[in-house]
């Protein structure tokens, strides 16, 4: 394992929402060193399916790439991903598979049926006040990373919950069908082991970027130039260009970018005291998350 060899970093802030263009998605790149990370393709409304095909075809050598979304479901807690159902996959990649399966007659990699689907619906939060009874009342159910992500002083939410400006389920949902197509193109941690050479793919929460660049997980959304260069000096970056309105997700994007950038060759971040191989199969785990 050998962490110091990755050239570039790369920062996707990623969408669920329905249709094919979406102003939630945002990428950015920097090189190793201290330059300013910079926005792909700036002032473009991305579709996940091209975000597919930067990955697949464009992606620079040897990037560490984060994706802000949840890679898998809980597990670890039930013995399950969806207890009492004989079709619950058991394990990851299998999960990618079957919401690949329910949903590719979806355009643009959507994944809004798999909720629907009568075996699976009693599982989570839909809007309506559509609760089921599997959900597990409150807050629903977490993974093992993100009661590491509360430690850190984040405040996560279920991805069984799919109603709400903070849910991650729709986004995660999407983005399964992305890693269910990038399997075997790029290696993505922790699901495979770190290789020596290449690309690879990791989960993220901005958040965590926020809070190592000195602001708070209240405060991690920036929308302003100044304080966006003020949290990437924070991380020993060169400060961004740009003017006029900044939104919050350009902004998530370029400070993860540079986040990974300063914290990707720690190998203590790639081997999470309480990330079993069993729980990288199922659970997958949050880069930078303890």
């Amino acid at each position: 394992m050998n962490p110091a060899r990755f050239r570039h970093f790369a920062a996707i802030d990623w969408s669920g929402a329905a249709g094919e263009r979406h102003h939630g998605i945002a990428v950015a790149l920097c090189p190793a060193g201290d330059a300013a990370p910079e926005l792909v393709r700036p002032g473009h409304r991305w579709s996940r399916g091209e975000v597919l095909e930067w990955l697949t075809d464009q992606l620079p050598a040897d990037t560490l790439v984060g994706i802000d979304l949840s890679m898998s479901f809980a597990h670890a807690d039930c013995g399950a991903y969806f207890p009492g159902w004989a079709g619950s996959p058991p394990h990851a990649r299998a999960l990618w598979s079957l919401v690949e399966q329910v949903c590719g007659n979806e355009l643009h990699l959507g994944a809004t049926t798999f909720a629907d689907h009568p075996d699976l619906a009693p599982h989570f939060r839909r809007h309506g006040g559509r609760e089921g009874a599997a959900f597990g009342g409150g807050r629903g159910r977490f993974r093992e990373t993100e009661h590491g992500q509360a430690r850190a002083g984040c405040r996560p939410y279920s991805n069984f919950n799919l109603v709400g400006a903070a849910q991650v389920g729709k986004g995660s949902l999407a983005g399964m069908r992305l890693l269910h197509r990038l399997s075997g193109i790029h290696a993505i941690w922790p699901f495979d082991p770190l290789p020596e050479r290449g690309s690879v793919l990791v989960e993220i929460y901005t958040t965590l970027a926020a809070i190592a660049a000195g602001r708070t997980a209240g405060r991690s959304k920036m929308r302003d130039w100044i304080e966006l260069n003020l949290a990437l000096a924070n991380l020993g970056s060169k400060s961004a260009c740009g003017n006029g309105p900044l939104s919050d997700h350009a902004s998530d994007a370029l400070l993860a970018a540079a986040w990974l950038r300063k914290v990707a060759h720690e190998p203590a971040l790639w081997q999470p005291p309480l990330l079993t191989d069993q729980l990288a199969q199922r659970e997958g785990w949050t880069f930078g998350a303890t």
